[in-house]
């Protein structure tokens, strides 16, 4: 079989993710890692059995046996690395949001085309068996018309005033936080699973914790702090988010974001609305589908390949009543995002089934959109 040889950059919480899920796939060889921190790089290197470790993400992009790249450092440096990868001829995949900025995101998406390379946002949650198979009950019309689609993404890691990320600094990771960190992976599900394109938005966002404490060290994401020492600062972005949409055919739809839900740990969740049925997910449940009924009894639909549309049935690894959950969504999107890289790429004719920097891009838009609706207090177009 033949495989590529990979390369992360960017070693915090998501980047050995992308390395487990990787390796579970069998289609790659970790060939190297990049780290501004080398002592840390250097030991998740040796953890995890990988030839050549980089303190610069520029030699690892120079490394010659490199075919594909994973950009999994904080948001700032998505666009100098994506840019950087693509125009030395890797093929890419971004950890979201891929960029803060309209004008870059069209850049890397026009870039891609010209170096005809595989260029992938990783919207990694769309590959849930239950959020596949709700997606194929709404666009296959079992639901009948949706009238709306709701929902929440809620966190806890945040709550305190001592909880402190890069993600709180808006020169990092942007001018949104909440939406734009875990509020993009739900309204991309949205549009992902209903098939519709949001049109118009309406947000109002808040900041509970105006101040923080910032500790004198490096905290890792959904890291808790303890005895140790903290500057005060200023906090510039959301901690909460609550918008109304409204899709293009019609179709009615409201989240609630929030990163300070105490309790709450990372808990997606949607619902649609149909005439003739509806049915609910989440996240901390991945395994069980709610379907709703008016003239007879609801039922839950338990993750078991058997029971799912044939189409389906490729997202679920395991037999029924062997749970799959987060890890497990990135293995899915890198199998196919590898295997069409190995039939041939963007050159083979194919369209792409997994989420491209064109999903990337949208979501840019939609979060302008958004923080635009914020600061208007009005309905603002996509």
């Amino acid at each position: 079989m033949n495989r590529l040889k990979s390369g992360i950059i960017g070693l915090g919480f998501i980047g050995p993710s992308h390395m487990e899920a990787l390796r579970r796939t069998g289609l790659s060889d970790i060939a190297a890692i990049a780290d501004i921190n080398l002592p840390l790089a250097e030991q998740i290197a040796e953890r995890y059995h990988v030839p050549k470790v980089y303190d610069d993400y520029r030699k690892l992009l120079a490394d010659p046996e490199i075919d594909i790249v994973h950009i999994c450092a904080p948001n700032y440096l998505h666009f100098e690395i994506a840019k950087a990868a693509l125009e030395s001829g890797k093929h890419v995949i971004c950890e979201k949001p891929l960029v803060s900025k309209i004008e870059e995101a069209n850049e890397l998406v026009k870039l891609a085309k010209e170096k005809k390379k595989v260029a992938v946002v990783s919207f990694n949650l769309r590959y849930y068996p239950l959020v596949q198979q709700a997606r194929k009950m709404i666009q296959s019309g079992k639901l009948g018309s949706i009238y709306a689609f709701h929902g929440t993404y809620l966190q806890d890691w945040l709550l305190l005033e001592t909880d402190y990320s890069w993600r709180l600094d808006p020169k990092i990771s942007g001018p949104s936080r909440a939406f734009g960190d875990i509020g993009s992976h739900w309204i991309d599900m949205a549009e992902y699973v209903t098939g519709k394109r949001v049109k118009s938005v309406c947000a109002d966002k808040a900041t509970f914790l105006p101040h923080r404490k910032k500790p004198r060290g490096t905290v890792l994401t959904f890291q808790q702090a303890k005895d140790i020492e903290y500057d005060d600062i200023k906090v510039e972005t959301e901690d909460y988010m609550s918008l109304l949409f409204r899709f293009e055919d019609g179709a009615r739809g409201s989240l609630i974001v929030s990163q300070v839900s105490a309790g709450k740990k990372n808990s997606l969740s949607f619902e649609a609305d149909g005439s003739k049925q509806a049915l609910s997910w989440n996240s901390e449940e991945p395994n069980s589908l709610w379907i709703g009924h008016r003239e007879k009894p609801n039922e839950v639909l338990i993750k078991d390949p058997d029971l799912l549309d044939p189409e389906v049935r490729g997202y679920a690894s395991f037999p029924g009543g062997h749970a799959e959950g987060f890890p497990d969504t990135s293995k899915q999107l890198f199998l196919q995002v590898y295997d069409y890289i190995l039939r041939g790429g963007p050159e083979s004719g194919e369209l792409p089934s997994f989420p491209t920097f064109e999903d990337g891009a949208r979501e840019v838009r939609i979060c302008d959109a958004v923080l635009k609706s914020c600061d208007e207090l009005a309905w603002v177009e996509v």
